[in-house]
């Protein structure tokens, strides 16, 4: 496979082995390898149930590996970082998630964990949009053609009650 991109979200709200959840992103970053761009590290709220805020970033980075290879090295990483599965959107050490790659869209289920890229919930998230739109902003969805810029300036717009 020739050489593409991904975006790779990294968030972590846990202490661990490399220190508080900035110190495991910077981890991270040098274990995942490959990185031709990081965002700068923001503070975000969680969602659901973990009451601690999250340090989050967003690397861009470059490699032959198809997308369930990358999956797959990802899910070591985070292992070796001391991440167990456990409750959906609980506190964790450190998050790897594959959020766009160059190649466009990707579908794999039933052969080890399932794999949607684009990430099926990015649109939604300003804590992956925002630091996204730092290092990328042209990159456009390959299901909706919208930038990167217009999706974090959409999920960051006020929006009305009813």
């Amino acid at each position: 496979m020739e050489r593409t991109t991904y975006a790779i979200a990294l968030g972590s709200n846990r202490r661990g082995i490399h220190g508080a959840p900035a110190a495991m992103i910077r981890a991270a970053l040098a274990a995942v390898g490959d990185v031709v761009a990081v965002s700068p590290i923001i503070a975000s709220a969680p969602l659901g149930p973990s009451i601690r805020r999250y340090a989050n970033a967003v690397a861009l980075i470059e490699t032959r590996d198809s997308p369930p290879v990358l999956l797959a090295r990802l899910k070591r990483i985070e292992t070796a970082f001391g991440r167990r599965r456990g409750r959906r959107w609980g506190s964790r050490v450190i998050d790897l998630d594959i959020i766009l790659w160059s190649g466009g869209v990707w579908r794999e289920r039933g052969r080890g964990p399932e794999l949607t890229v684009p990430h099926a919930a990015y649109r939604d998230r300003g804590f992956v949009l925002a630091p996204l739109a730092r290092i990328a902003p042209r990159w456009r969805d390959p299901l909706t053609g919208q930038s990167v810029r217009h999706l974090a300036h959409k999920v960051d717009r006020p929006r009305l009650r009813p």
